[in-house]
Order: structure tokens, then sequence, then C-alpha cells
């Protein structure tokens, strides 16, 4: 059974690192800027104010910081700055002791879906898949989306609605939900992080791929057996496509819809979650509920 760490109160402290690509410290002091006026308090990391080529610092100072924030007792979760890359460089580094003990709600997407996976499979511990700082922005700040940050780590229940597709398989279906960035994902096949997907729901998104390299990644979890026996599947943006000069035949939903269409479990298509504006905070571990019909979609946590 998933572990849930415990939900966020007034005067609580987030701690802000960047395990992976470097970013500007402006936009790091704005998210936390908002996230105080959630009624939050915040501790900024100098991993947000450094830059090691593409890294926000070096591997041992990224993964000394990551630590540090783990461990902390009086830091209840973590919002991290960015992805880009960079945590699977130092993710078997990490002593997950302390944090076992006491878990704490870790926030981000893109790159971090690597830290979720490995928690959720290794440790039980649910994630949460949502913006980073790189995301709450003047214009974004107040949207629903970054709001939905908000409530998912002060314990708010969610039910998200979205747009029928006409790719869609109908259907209803609970399961743990688990997922992220696709070829984060693959990535991880046949190691000690790729999750047990049976009765799960898994969600996966990308940006900037060729159509090849995404029927490629599709055909790796297939191959490595995440599609065999999942309770449902959620495709959400695939931002910024690429084709080469000879078109590849198929859109990235068809390229997914293709490699399940032997299973018969619900499949829907266009969930706001990605790398996009449309980003909803979706609870990795906990029990979801995804409903697919012609006039509705809904996907609602339904147990934590």
């Amino acid at each position: 059974m998933t572990k849930i760490p415990p939900y966020l109160k007034k005067g609580d402290t987030v701690g802000i690192t960047c395990p992976a690509s470097k970013m500007e410290y402006h936009a790091v002091e704005f998210a936390a800027e908002t996230v105080e006026q959630w009624g939050l308090k915040v501790k900024i990391g100098i991993t947000a104010r450094t830059a090691f080529h593409n890294f926000a610092a070096d591997d041992d100072t990224r993964l000394r910081e990551l630590q540090e924030m783990l461990d902390d007792e009086n830091i209840h979760a973590i919002l991290f700055g960015r992805g880009g890359y960079g945590v699977i460089r130092i993710i078997d580094r990490i002593d997950f002791t302390r944090f076992m003990k006491h878990p704490k709600w870790l926030c981000g997407y893109s790159d971090i879906t690597a830290l979720h996976t490995h928690i959720y499979q290794r440790y039980h511990i649910a994630g949460l898949h949502s913006m980073m700082c790189s995301g709450i922005t003047p214009d974004t700040f107040n949207n629903k989306y970054v709001k939905s940050l908000r409530d998912a780590l002060t314990g708010k229940q969610y039910q998200h609605q979205f747009i029928p597709h006409p790719l869609n398989r109908k259907g209803i279906c609970t399961g743990e939900l688990t997922g992220g960035n696709l070829s984060l994902l693959a990535n991880l096949s046949g190691t000690v992080s790729q999750p047990d997907t049976a009765g799960k729901i898994l969600f996966i998104e990308e940006i900037g791929e060729y159509r090849y390299g995404v029927d490629r990644m599709m055909y790796n979890l297939k191959r490595a057996g995440w599609l065999d026996h999942l309770s449902g599947l959620i495709a959400g943006a695939f931002t910024d496509p690429k084709e080469t000069e000879t078109p590849f035949g198929q859109t990235e939903y068809e390229i997914i819809l293709d490699k399940v269409k032997e299973y018969d479990y619900p499949v829907c298509f266009g969930f706001p979650v990605g790398h996009q504006v449309e980003n909803y905070a979706l609870k990795i571990g906990v029990e979801h509920e995804l409903g697919i019909t012609n006039e509705r979609c809904m996907l609602a946590a339904v147990s934590d």
C-alpha cells in the first residue's frame, strides 16, 4: 500500500532545489513569493543560484542539497525548480532512509519523473507530478493549474474533467496512478526503478520528440511489459512534435493507440498534463478513477 506524505498546513516550509538543469534565479524568486502567498514558508537552495554547464550545479552539489532537503524534518515538501536533465545521474546515490521514515511531497515533472517513479516503485511513497518553479510565472500564478498544486499539497481532493477525444476508448477503471514523461519512463525500463504497472492507470506525456522516436519508446514500454495489464492509459500533451523529411505516417496519439489495440482497457487522449500551461497536479501512487464516455471524461483521486 502506498504511503501518503502529510499534507501541508499554514506555516509549513517548502524547500526549493534544482537537481537537474539550471534556471534563472528571478523565476525561482517569483515562484517562492507565490508559495508564500499560500501561507507557507520557503527555503531556497543554492542550486537555484548556480550553474555548471547546463546543470544547476555539479553532480555532488546537486546530490548534497537534495539529500539535505530530503532529510530535513523542518522541510515539509520539496518544489523543484525545473526539469531538463540530471536526476538520473544522482538517483542511485541518494539515501532514502530518513525519507522513508518521514516522507514529504516531492513536486515536479519532466526529468523529475525518474525520481517519482523510483520512490513509488522502490519505497511505495506517493509523489506529486506538478508544476515546478519554471511554470509559476506572472502569467500563470493564479490559474487553475497552479492552484491545483496548492490544493493537492494541502489535501484537497480533486476531480479533473477534460474534453473527449475522437480516439478515446470508452470505459471506467480504477487503479493507482503512475507515469510521467515518456522518454524518462522508457529510460527506466530494465532498471530497479521500473514500476509494476499491473492494475495501474498509466499516464504519459512528451515534448520535442520525433514521431518515430515516440513510436520507438512506445515499443520499448510494450516489450518491457508496461502495457500488458494496465487498468487504464492516459495520453497527455505531446508538445512541439518533430517530423522527419519523409512523414512518419501517424500522429503521436495514433502511435499510442496502435500499441494498445489488442488490450481492452480504457484509453484517453488530450488530458491536461505535460509541458504546457495546462498541467494539472496529479498524485502518483494514489488510487484514481478514470471515466471515459462520449460526452464526458474525468479523472479523480478516490482514496488517500
